[in-house]
């Protein structure tokens, strides 16, 4: 995401390091090619000139910190002045003290609402709630159907009735039967159009004044850029909008919406969709937000992901073996495994720090992956736990089961050999100068 934004925003900063000190000039120019690239990413133009301005005023004739070179100094105030238009942080979900607490989601057609209903469904679920959805979309075709299918992938049960023609009464039958299934959230979905019109906003408002919801979420197409920050001016000039949920934040390569809403709206981004899965809904944080679009990766939302994923069990042994020195194919295996249930390889790598400006990344081969996977479930277990066993025969063997060749088989093996014996150096190396209680140095993945 924001690719594009970020490649010219490094090429700034790249040219600003590379002079010993730095005049007004130097920053005139630096945040003329700013301003052109906030510009070229669909930002509004209201908010480019106010940061642009407010950049400038903090970084000619302040004082730079000793530690930090002129160059330092001004990406330090873009990334400070950069959340501070993306807002503070504000993704926690507001719950009601008398469940069940009702979720309302509006939007246009097409923005992605009612595939947002679920990911906010397993989101909740999450957090140790117990969500239903409801499905007051009575007009478009087969969007009862596509609710009803999207709440059995995710396990939550749905709410609808293809008879009433009245939304109102829909969402009232819809709270009652999560009361007595015993759900504490209720999340609405609604009707939307291809743009705001006064039908689609007096249902909405009808809606939110029976429920009282204790959120109003707009979910917005982040692809659509300026688009979507003229809908979010719409529908929070009628409704008592909460916060945004902008969806295809991962296919948005310029990021102008996400960069201007807050500053427009003055209400908050609150979720970030960034996949198809059901799990790929994210709390919106700006100041990681912000460290992404200026190329300096995502950790925390990195370490998130591996805490998610990973069994704190798993961890643990795996981290014995390591000490023992017995790590196999099983294990590696396992890693592996672990390391795709936090997400695209793609994304994994943007989240770290020199890699975030993605320019420099080698494209990810997730297929590669799928043939290693191939290639050690085509093992016997005693082949797994014992590599060095594996003959010529065995290879060939192998490689037919696979549907590899005996090379990819080789190429394999060789990578976890090389684990292995950096995983061993690292073991010697924790023994000789224990740091804290002596612990062995994790890895990302195990925790």
């Amino acid at each position: 995401m924001f690719n594009s934004l970020t490649e010219k925003l490094q090429g700034v900063f790249t040219r600003l390091r590379g002079k010993g000190t730095l005049r007004e000039q130097d920053v005139t120019e630096a945040l003329r090619e700013v301003r052109l690239a906030l510009l070229e990413a669909d930002v509004n133009f209201r908010v480019v000139k106010d940061l642009v301005a407010r950049i400038k005023e903090r970084a000619v004739g302040s004082d730079i910190l000793e530690s930090l070179t002129p160059a330092q100094h001004v990406i330090k105030i873009v990334n400070e002045e950069l959340c501070a238009v993306l807002g503070e942080d504000d993704s926690r979900i507001r719950y009601s003290s008398k469940p069940p607490t009702v979720l309302l989601m509006v939007g246009l057609q097409g923005s992605g609402k009612t595939t947002t209903c679920g990911k906010l469904a397993t989101l909740v679920r999450r957090q140790g709630r117990r969500p239903m959805l409801v499905a007051c979309d009575i007009y478009r075709p087969a969007a009862i159907k596509q609710l009803q299918v999207v709440g059995a992938g995710v396990g939550v049960p749905v709410h609808a009735d293809l008879e009433e023609r009245d939304v109102v009464k829909i969402a009232q039958a819809g709270l009652r039967a999560a009361q007595a299934a015993q759900c504490d959230v209720v999340i609405v979905d609604t009707a939307g159009r291809l743009h705001v019109d006064d039908d689609m906003m007096a249902e909405v408002e009808r809606l939110g004044g029976t429920l009282q919801p204790a959120e109003t979420f707009l979910v917005l197409d982040a692809m659509t850029g300026q688009d979507a920050v003229n809908v979010a001016t719409q529908f929070t000039g009628r409704l008592d909008v909460s916060g945004f949920i902008l969806t295809k934040l991962d296919g948005d390569t310029r990021g102008g919406a996400a960069i201007s809403i807050r500053a427009v709206t003055g209400k908050p981004i609150k979720f970030a969709g960034v996949g198809e899965k059901p799990d790929a809904l994210e709390p919106f944080h700006p100041e990681r937000m912000a460290s992404r679009i200026l190329g300096m990766g995502d950790i925390l939302s990195l370490i998130e992901k591996a805490q998610m994923a990973v069994d704190e069990k798993s961890a643990l042994d795996l981290e014995k073996k390591l000490k023992a020195n017995r790590f196999d194919l099983d294990d590696f295996l396992t890693q592996l495994l672990t390391v795709r249930k936090m997400g695209p390889l793609d994304q994994l790598l943007a989240a770290i720090p020199g890699l975030g400006g993605g320019a420099d990344l080698p494209p990810v081969n997730e297929k590669e992956l799928d043939r290693f996977q191939a290639i050690i479930q085509s093992m016997t277990l005693q082949e797994r736990r014992e590599p060095e066993i594996l003959n010529g025969s065995r290879r060939r063997r192998i490689a037919r089961g696979s549907g590899t060749s005996v090379q990819q088989v080789n190429q394999l093996l060789k990578q976890f050999t090389e684990m292995q014996k950096m995983f061993s150096q690292m073991s010697k190396m924790s023994k000789k100068k224990p740091r804290g209680g002596g612990g062995f140095p994790r890895m990302p993945f195990m925790r």
